[in-house]
Parts: C-alpha cells; sequence; structure tokens
C-alpha cells in the first residue's frame, strides 16, 4: 500500500500571485493619489467671451495654433470686415501687431565658424473689449532657445531648429490662451 501524497508545492505560484496582487495594489494606491491631489490633464480653457475678431493670418504657424484653441475652447471666430462690409459684432478684439522669428549667432570659432545660435520668436498683439476698451495693451512674448550648430550636421541642426520654432511658437500660443482666459471686466 502507498503512503499518501501531500499536494504539490506550490511556493513559486503564490509568489507570482503575491506579485501580481502587489502591482494591482500599488496601481490603485497611484490612481487613489492622483485623484486626491487634484491632478487632471489639461484640457480646453474656458474663456470668458464667446467670439473673437482678430487679425490673425492664416499662414502663421501661430495664427493656426490659436484659431484651433479658440475654437476649442468654443469661441466663435469672426473675420475683420473687407471695406465696404458692415462688422460684425464680437465681445473682444485681438490685434497681432508683429510676428517675427529670429535667428542670430551668439558663438563662433577661432576660424569664424558658427559655433551657436540663438532662436527667438516675437509676438506682440493688443486685446480690446467690443466697445473699444483696453483689456490688454500692447504687449509682447518672447521666446529664446539656444541651438548650437555644426557644419558638419547640417540636415540634423536644420530640422532640430525648426523644432525648437514649432515649440517656441506652441509656448507663445499656451501663454496667450492663458491671458485670454484670465480676462476681466468684459
Amino acid at each position: 500500500m502507498r503512503a499518501p501524497t501531500s499536494p504539490p508545492s506550490s511556493g513559486p505560484l503564490l509568489a507570482a500571485d503575491r506579485r501580481a496582487w502587489l502591482r494591482v495594489a500599488a496601481a490603485g494606491g497611484l490612481t487613489l493619489a492622483l485623484a486626491g491631489c487634484g491632478f487632471r490633464l489639461r484640457g480646453a480653457l474656458k474663456l470668458p467671451f464667446a467670439s473673437l475678431r482678430s487679425n490673425l493670418s492664416e499662414r502663421s504657424e501661430i495664427g493656426r495654433e490659436l484659431r484651433a484653441q479658440l475654437q476649442a475652447s468654443g469661441v466663435q471666430l469672426i473675420e475683420p470686415a473687407t471695406p465696404g462690409q458692415l462688422q460684425a459684432p464680437a465681445e473682444v478684439e485681438l490685434t497681432v501687431l508683429n510676428e517675427q522669428c529670429e535667428r542670430a549667432v551668439v558663438g563662433i570659432t577661432s576660424i569664424g565658424q558658427v559655433r551657436e545660435l540663438q532662436l527667438r520668436v516675437r509676438f506682440k498683439f493688443r486685446v480690446r473689449s467690443g466697445k473699444g476698451r483696453d483689456l490688454i495693451d500692447d504687449l509682447e512674448l518672447l521666446q529664446e532657445r539656444d541651438l548650437s550648430y555644426d557644419e558638419a550636421l547640417v540636415l540634423g541642426k536644420q530640422a532640430e531648429e525648426e523644432l525648437l520654432y514649432r515649440e517656441m511658437q506652441s509656448d507663445i500660443v499656451r501663454q496667450l490662451m492663458r491671458r485670454l482666459a484670465a480676462l476681466q471686466g468684459l
């Protein structure tokens, strides 16, 4: 007669189950901690006006991105009237005074080759109420980035430069949207 055998040891199986349970508990704890601290993803800003007239250029990267952000926030964009047309009313008027991308050499080697560039994006604007009252007087937003340069890597540096310009333009749009969201006394 055989002796009764004990059930197979389940040591490795229990360790795997324990690890899976700890992962689930850690993920749940992290979710609760983030919810408790007020964390939320950045969404469209709530703007204190429903319509905006602007001279934003369709050819400008800042203009295209700003139009998209305004429309995502539920703002109706009103085009400026052409001569002879009646001006449609708007709660707020955004006037772009200047938009400029600059590139300046800030460092050279001993033999006169470019070593470092500084990229700048300037955006000057004004915001008025539909009644003509200044809400934001002439204001210039400026973004600057430094870029090391190597003539042997021209194509890569050119792509990096374009990426930096797009990043600076997006930063300016975010700053402008925050200023528009903070408008009071319309």
